[in-house]
């Protein structure tokens, strides 16, 4: 076996990505209920590495504890991984620890690439064995070709002018690769050299290093029958000696040639007419069922136009109600064949429990409205950067209330309980100024049972158990795949409510417009939590439902055809039009269909900036009168993240935080959370201080570092806002440092979303106890929790916090509860049960190697808090409410006027923060507004410019504070001297007239 430079292996192999034929050494014939995955590093260290692995995998590995080798061959470690039966894919990543080989994971599909497979340390992808042959480059399993136009085809690397090119296609799906060419029933489309034009280089521009070949003129009338086959392109050498075959991705072609699907009406589309886009599909039939679960079907042929790829069938009237499928016959190349695939619509507005079956509905149906829901009256729009957002996720409000009836819990109905704990509690919010409830996804997702009887709860007695005990963690991961929890961001059907939150499946529809109406009641706009960045699955799998309409289409491929996972799943494509109008209908659907108030858009940077603009445009054109809401009150914002294939704009131009800017649409601000909270989500050390958790009394230039991207937090987070900075001297918002770019990136206020905690990451009360002294007494851990939440609701932007932040609530330390079941995620509205601190250590996967950290805090009796510090934590942040809302000056609305009224005087004090806002003419009764934020272990007087002489007090909604040490705050005109107390932020008030 012999290595090129590059540590490639050569000789027999057909391409550097082709992996070694099996030495004598190695082990014989690989078996099937087996997955022998090799693994080589440089230098023979494999202590420590092996691999976690998901999928099909009989039996489970736990993160803290990878597989170990089963022995030793010529190349270097092997692993076995035992299959189940019917086994189709394995999913796997080599990591030590937390230490990864390599940050995405590995997938096998078993009938396309076999049960071996060869793992080079470091280098992207697997080897997988090829057939010793001429050298030709022919791996049929990829799609390194790329047609991106009914004319153009991309092909990675030099076109030689003396080699001929072509797009080899079979209407059987047989082309294989055998002694050295391909073989099956091919028909050629022939290609000749040429280039990619500046505006095809600009429409792709992470092909722009690419060859072009261009389809000869001969052929054009044979490209939408070779798009409806297999395609493989092909290229021979000047004796006619096959070089290179390789699957071909053809999401630009079929946009280029479908254009005119983009405004055909697809699913449901009134009565029993349906539609289906399917443009490489051979036939598309109609399954029509008596019911959800029913064995009986009839099958209805469905119409093609060849014009735009979409197929319909026009049913009678009485089709509504009933179930469906389709039955898609098309080439998939993860199966390397033709196959008749029975899946759901991407188009779906109701479905089965299981989510196995679409049904016909009518979201008009006065059966699947609530009584009023035509005439349902919201509380008054607020502009964007004037929002406060309470996050929430739908289980958690309501599954561990026991004023909620049993049948009730977790579930949609539980929002219209008006006596109940929790929607008291959210009208107590509204009432102290909250304008919206976020709620984490309520679409219909993969990895919760519809059905109560379906799933499976932990059977332990969880309270009974130590509060630093590991068998919590360990009796609820026996049940996590399926219980009743999981955060949802796996999406099956985007435009489906979920079933396991409503009291059956069968009534989600009607109990998600009952929620929104008893949200709207209690005085809350809602926002829903939306997942188009990536699907549940994609390929052959059951789980996958876009990818099996139109194979390859809809999710976004790497360079050799694989699909991208760097959301986490498996990527979708919305830069492709059809993907992108998917986003775009099925969110004009939520908001005219079920009157939601505002969208989050999870991973919003690897959205094209273009997919949210239209989304945007398209909300704006809802009228009340036409549709019954205003889609310009809608809000709009989303994880602005860059990262992944798409990063830098490398396919184009993203959502991120910068690009978003002067949109009107929002990205979270990660800048203020971080100086907050300090360090990030990323520390190996959770105990890293921030401003707010403790590094105010260990002055530094990383305190003072901090200090500035607060202050700039505070006034929008805008790039071009100047300010008086730590160091004395005027600052940009955009000179400001972000690990290693600006943190300023805000053209307007309502860029920003400002916060400190959310659902991923530690809970802002567990951060806390990970970064304050040990000793820190539980009344100082409540103001720091005020404080820091003070900086969010306090600021200029919109203000989003985490349910429970109010009450301090805790997931005993866990940093990724997404699949941490009920006990984890509790939401306890008694503050009797106290926080949910102390449940025991978190689970392992995600929160193993914080253990040693976390064990001695559990264990801790000082750190669960009763009634007395929950209490005061929720009137602390009433009254933050009440003030916010107190003054228009605090949502000032334009950067023109943040830039003339938002101050930052110097405090003289580390650790201590003082804002001026300049509030004459913007408050008819208050001239200025101060809010000093002492970080500090020690009360603080900052003599502040302006106050001397000034009619200055603390703020009424303080002076009449529950919080004895709040009141204690004051102002003191003589000497122009604010006083404010230990962890403390104190808001002062000035009015006309001088001091008395």
């Amino acid at each position: 076996m012999v290595k090129d430079s590059a540590g490639r292996f050569a000789g027999d192999t057909a391409t550097a990505t082709a992996g070694p034929e099996p030495a004598e050494e190695e082990p014989g014939a690989v078996r099937r209920d087996y997955v022998v995955v090799h693994y080589k590093r440089d230098g023979g260290d494999y202590d420590g590495w092996g691999p976690h692995f998901w999928g099909d995998a009989a039996g489970s590995a736990e993160w803290g504890d990878p597989l170990k080798p089963a022995g030793k061959d010529l190349f270097g470690v092997y692993f076995e991984v035992p299959l189940k039966e019917g086994a189709r894919s394995l999913g796997w990543i080599v990591h030590k620890g937390d230490v990864k080989d390599q940050q995405t994971g590995q997938s096998l599909d078993l009938a396309v690439t076999g049960n071996e497979a060869w793992k080079l340390s470091g280098v992207d992808g697997y080897l997988l064995p090829q057939p010793a042959a001429s050298g030709a480059d022919a791996d049929l399993s990829k799609a390194a070709a790329q047609w991106i136009d009914r004319d153009t085809v991309a092909w990675k690397g030099e076109v030689a002018a003396a080699n001929s090119y072509a797009l080899a296609y079979s209407p059987k799906g047989d082309i294989a690769y055998e002694k050295g060419d391909h073989t099956g029933d091919v028909h050629l489309v022939r290609l000749t050299p040429g280039q990619l034009s500046d505006a095809q280089k600009a429409a792709w521009p992470h092909l722009s290093a690419y060859g072009a070949l261009k389809v000869d003129p001969r052929d054009t009338g044979l490209v939408r029958d070779a798009l409806r086959g297999q395609v493989v392109a092909v290229e021979r050498g000047p004796s006619g000696a096959l070089l290179t075959a390789t699957g071909v991705q053809i999401s630009g072609v079929l946009d280029d040639l479908y254009a005119g699907a983009a405004k055909i009406p697809l699913g449901p589309t009134g009565g029993g007419a349906l539609s289906v886009w399917a443009p490489t599909a051979r036939k598309v039939e109609l399954a029509l069922y008596d019911g959800p679960a029913a064995g009986r079907r009839s099958v209805h042929p469905m119409r093609r136009d060849d014009a735009t790829g979409v197929w319909s069938v026009a049913g009678p009237s009485s089709w509504r109600g009933r179930y469906y499928t389709y039955l898609v016959t098309v080439y998939a190349p993860a199966a390397g064949k033709f196959v008749t695939n029975e899946v759901t619509d991407p188009y779906s507005l109701s479905v089965s429990a299981g989510s196995g079956r679409s049904q016909i509905v009518d979201l008009d149906d006065r059966a699947l409205r609530p009584d009023g829901w035509t005439a349902l009256r919201k509380p008054p729009a607020v502009r964007q950067d004037r929002a406060s957002i309470y996050e929430l996720h739908v289980r958690d409000f309501s599954a561990s209330d026991a004023t909620v009836p049993a049948a009730e819990r977790g579930t949609y109905k539980a929002f219209t309980e008006t006596g109940s704990a929790g929607m008291t509690e959210l009208r107590s919010l509204a009432k102290d100024g909250l304008t919206h409830v976020h709620l984490l996804p309520v679409f219909d997702f993969a990895t919760v049972p519809d059905l109560v009887a379906d799933r499976a709860e932990p059977g332990c007695d969880l309270a009974a158990l130590p509060p630093d005990s590991d068998r919590q963690q360990a009796c609820v991961m026996e049940t996590a795949a399926g219980d009743s929890f999981n955060w949802g961001y796996d999406p099956l059907h985007y435009t489906v409510p979920e079933g396991s939150y409503a009291t059956h499946p069968d009534r989600r529809i009607r109990e998600f417009r009952e929620m929104v109406a008893g949200l709207n009641g209690a005085g809350l706009r809602v926002v829903m939590d939306v997942v188009y960045n990536h699907t549940h699955a994609a390929g052959q799998d059951p789980g996958s439902v876009l990818d099996r309409v139109v194979p390859g289409y809809y999710q976004r491929l790497m360079d050799d055809g694989t699909v991208a996972t760097s959301t986490c799943c498996a990527n979708t494509a919305p830069e492709h039009a059809m993907m992108g109008r998917l986003v775009v209908d099925s969110i004009v659907t939520w908001a005219r269909q079920y009157k939601v108030d505002g969208f989050r858009f999870d991973l919003m940077g690897h959205h094209p900036k273009a997919n949210i603009l239209a989304v945007r445009k398209a909300l704006d054109a809802l009228t009340p009168g036409r549709d019954g809401v205003d889609g310009r009150s809608i809000i709009l914002y989303g994880e602005g993240w860059d990262f992944g294939e798409v990063a830098g704009g490398a396919r184009f131009e993203q959502a991120t935080q910068a690009a978003m800017a002067g949109t009107g649409i929002g990205t979270f601000n990660d800048r203020l959370r971080d100086a907050v909270r300090g360090g990030s989500p990323f520390d190996a050390d959770p105990g890293v201080q921030g401003f707010g958790s403790g590094l105010a009394d260990r002055p530094g230039d990383r305190l003072a570092h901090y200090e500035d991207l607060v202050r700039l937090g505070l006034a929008g987070n805008l790039r071009d806002f100047t300010f008086t900075g730590s160091a004395g001297t005027p600052v940009k918002g955009s000179e400001i440092e972000y690990n290693g770019g600006p943190a300023g990136y805000a053209a307007t206020p309502g860029d920003a979303v400002t916060y400190v905690d959310a659902h991923d990451n530690e809970t802002l009360f567990d951060a806390l106890a990970y970064k304050l002294p040990r000793d820190t007494p539980m009344a100082d851990r409540v103001r720091m929790q005020t404080l820091s939440l003070a900086t969010v609701l306090l600021g200029q932007g919109t203000a989003f916090v985490h349910a429970g932040s109010e009450r301090l609530r805790s997931k005993s330390l866990d940093r990724n509860s997404y699949d941490s079941g009920d006990w984890f995620n509790r939401l306890l509205w008694d503050c009797e049960r106290g926080n949910g601190f102390g449940a025991g250590l978190p689970p392992a996967k995600d929160n193993e190697a914080h253990w040693p950290y976390a064990r001695p805090l559990l264990a801790d009796p000082a750190l669960r808090p009763d009634c007395a510090a929950i209490g005061a934590a929720r009137a602390g942040f009433g009254e933050l409410l009440r003030i916010r809302y107190s003054s228009p000056a605090f949502s000032l609305g334009s950067t023109a006027e943040i830039a003339r009224r938002v101050t930052f005087p110097p405090s003289g004090t580390p650790g201590v923060i003082v804002m001026r806002i300049d509030a004459a003419g913007a408050d008819p009764a208050v001239k200025a507004i101060y809010v000093v934020f002492n970080a500090t272990g020690k009360a603080a007087d900052p003599a502040v410019p302006g106050v001397r002489g000034a009619r200055v007090a603390l703020h009424p909604v303080q002076a009449a504070s529950a919080d004895s040490v709040v009141r204690q705050a004051a102002a003191d005109p003589a000497s122009g001297v604010l006083r404010v107390p230990a962890r403390t932020v104190a808001v002062f008030t000035e009015t006309s007239g001088n001091a008395a």
